[in-house]
């Protein structure tokens, strides 16, 4: 069984009380590594850590940031199939979607590190005929990352790397479900030249770590990505010192199947969109609203789809499609739901039950049909392989349904009519939408919800500005001088 330590001011450190907490493979229940469960006084000494390392850091010019970098990113590449298997193993994804979260995470930093010559301030007119005002872009100083359990290890990257680059330190707090690859990345920083104090590691419960690092006063900004719920209570702790925030919460994507789709398109990207990571991730479509002439075709055909989809364990069973859900608890949460929604009135079209497996938290893939719009399976984030649908008569009808939700982060149509799409994407209200294709962003967009699906956003040169504050300078001169 693997044990780790905490990585502070560029060292491997103990926790100060001794404790220590276990890690799980949800593929087959069995413990695989021992990580400390930091106190407060943890966060203390990693933020005191990252604050004086941020003062000789954001003066380095950003180019030279970058290059620190360049020297991570290679040190993922170089450990990419070892990063991929400890991920597969503490989270249950399948092997070749782990191997393209290392390699992306890679490209991404390697992609933000390009923005150190390309981010800019500006200089703004006067109303003198004596002053010039410049607005500099610098950074804001040392910034908490917390992070999720479904995509772990690239969460760290698209926290890390735009705060880097930009000049501010960071502090990562892992979750407690998948803390193993963030704890193998710190070997990887520190094998490189970075600077001590620069990136710093800790871990703990959210509801002590994590709260103590989101409401303490030296950090400027907290990123962090997962519930609505410990969105909320990240907000409330930062508050205290009118911390800046900038989340990534819940989504219930609709994807919106049009009378004239490519249905073999819709249902395979559906489905693709669906199962990827087992149903866990935050812009998956989470709801189909099909028009009533073509919804006994289509749900036939994502039916047959879902139903083709192998599941079992990433690390022994090469040829299979998704893993495992991540724990016990979550198992259970995605069978009340469906249990809650067959209680509502739903139809039952596959699945609905645990897998038949020895061992492991598997659920089968889940098709539900005559879901009622006000239910809890159309309403709330399911988090796994489950896909509700209902039927619409016309365009108006389906958007009116697919805005009528909390969240606002990722949403889909198909359709081959250019009209429908393009009034689709001026009347949804979401973040994001995909046309014609699977819910999955790219590193130079931006990807960020609207209502309970967060405030800011990430990737591209808006998530760079994220990391970033203003300073607004009038200087006036004389001009009398010969």
């Amino acid at each position: 069984m693997k044990s780790y330590q905490m990585f502070i001011n560029g060292e491997f450190v103990s926790n100060r009380s001794g404790r220590t907490t276990t890690v799980m493979n949800p593929a087959t229940e069995e413990i695989i590594s021992e990580i400390p469960e930091g106190t407060v006084a943890d966060v203390d000494a990693a933020v005191d850590a990252a604050e004086q390392a941020q003062k000789s850091w954001a003066k380095l010019p950003a180019i030279e940031r970058a290059g620190y970098l360049r020297e991570i990113a290679r040190g993922v590449r170089e450990n990419s199939e070892e990063l991929a298997r400890t991920i597969a193993e503490e989270q249950g994804k399948i092997l070749p979607l782990a191997r393209v979260e290392a390699n992306f995470t890679a490209d991404y930093i390697d992609y933000m590190a390009e923005f150190a010559r390309r981010y800019e301030g500006e200089i703004i007119q006067s109303d003198r005929s004596n002053e010039n005002i410049f607005l500099f872009k610098l950074p804001i100083g040392v910034i908490a990352g917390i992070l999720p359990w479904n995509f772990p290890f690239f969460l760290i990257a698209r926290k890390m790397a735009p705060a880097l680059v930009t000049g501010n330190t960071i502090v990562v707090k892992p979750s407690r479900e998948t803390p193993n690859n963030a704890f193998e990345f710190a070997k990887i920083v520190a094998k490189t030249s970075l600077p001590k104090g620069v990136f710093n590691l800790i871990s703990g419960p959210g509801s002590s770590v994590g709260n103590a690092l989101a409401g303490h006063p030296k950090i400027g900004m907290v990123s962090f990505t997962g519930s609505v719920d410990s969105g909320v209570a990240i907000m409330r702790a930062a508050s205290e010192n009118v911390t800046k925030v900038s989340l990534e919460l819940g989504g219930k994507a609709p994807a919106i199947v049009m009378a004239d789709a490519d249905l073999d398109l819709a249902a395979a990207a559906i489905r693709s969109s669906r199962i990827i990571n087992t149903g866990q991730v935050c812009n998956c479509a989470e709801r189909v609203y099909v028009h009533e002439s073509v919804a006994d075709k289509f749900i036939e055909k994502v039916t047959a789809a879902m139903k083709n989809t192998k599941y079992g364990n990433p690390l022994t069973e090469p040829d299979i499609d998704m893993g495992p859900l991540v724990s016990k608890q979550q198992l259970e949460l995605v069978e009340a739901a469906v249990k809650q929604a067959v209680s509502d009135g739903a139809k039952l079209i596959l699945g609905g039950k645990r897998a038949e497996t020895a061992r492991g938290f598997h659920y089968e893939p889940t098709v539900l049909t005559n879901c009622g719009q006000k239910t809890a399976i159309m309403q709330k984030e399911t988090f796994g392989p489950v896909l509700p649908i209902t039927t619409f008569k016309d365009l108006d009808e389906a958007i009116e349904l697919a805005n009528d939700c909390e969240y606002g982060l990722t949403s889909s149509i198909y359709t081959q009519n250019l009209d429908v799409a393009m009034r689709t994407c001026k009347e949804i209200k979401f973040g994001e939408t995909y046309i014609n294709r699977e819910n999955f962003e790219a590193m130079q967009g931006f990807h960020a919800g609207w209502r309970k699906s967060g405030i800011g956003g990430a990737d591209g040169k808006h998530g760079l500005e994220e990391y970033l504050q203003t300073h607004v300078v009038y200087l006036q001169y004389n001009q009398n001088i010969k």
